[in-house]
């Protein structure tokens, strides 16, 4: 793991934002496209504020988020929503989404459809993630029903997932496709966060989910 320490925030943000579409164009100059995976929240937002604005090859981007909640794309509790409002604007709004809900009952029921949007798209180019304090990351949680199959090197693209601290039921990628992307950044903020990372670096994936992708990741903290 490579760590990365930040004197505050805002830097973090235009720095990291900076190396991502820095890395998204030499995908772009070598492969002729490129996939972004991004998780969602409001953390990554700045982020995505100053991608959106960055003069690249957009129409060849594949986006794609990390994981989804089951909800519908108008509540404010979805990923996809965000995007649309934060990273899909100005120049990235030729980016290509690949979605990661579709209107079901349950994930279950599009789980194949879904994955077979992604499929096309891998290995990923760039990956950025987010860690909780309880270190999952995507919606790969310690205790999920689903999450051992997730972590497993034969799982499949996607997968459902549901936890007790999860909310509502989720759609995730899985640990296979995280670890496989060509660049891995994790960003995390504040105390609580960076005593978490400490922590997952002497747990097993099943313990702290973060620790599957951790090994080929450079995290990015500030306080």
């Amino acid at each position: 793991m490579n760590l990365i320490e930040y004197p505050d925030r805002e830097l973090m943000m235009l720095s990291l934002a900076n190396t991502i579409a820095g890395e998204l164009g030499q995908a772009l100059r070598l492969e002729g496209k490129a996939s972004l995976s991004v998780p969602g929240g409001t953390t990554p937002g700045p982020i995505f504020d100053t991608l959106s604005g960055v003069d690249l090859d957009w129409s060849n981007v594949a986006v794609f988020l990390n994981d989804e909640r089951w909800v519908p794309e108008d509540s404010p509790r979805s990923n996809t929503r965000l995007l649309r409002d934060r990273l899909l604007v100005n120049r990235a709004a030729n980016a290509r989404l690949v979605p990661l809900h579709a209107e079901a009952a349950r994930p279950e029921d599009v789980l194949d459809g879904l994955a077979a949007g992604i499929a096309p798209h891998l290995p990923i180019s760039v990956l950025l993630l987010g860690m909780g304090a309880d270190m999952h990351t995507a919606s790969l949680f310690p205790g999920a029903d689903r999450l051992e199959e997730a972590l497993s090197d034969s799982a499949p693209i996607l997968l459902p997932m549901r936890a007790q601290t999860a909310g509502e039921p989720r759609i995730t990628l899985t640990a296979p496709v995280l670890k496989g992307a060509m660049s891995i950044h994790i960003l995390i903020t504040g105390p609580e966060k960076r005593e978490a990372l400490d922590r997952a670096q002497r747990l097993t994936p099943i313990e702290a989910p973060v620790r599957a992708v951790l090994a080929n990741a450079t995290v990015h903290w500030a306080e």
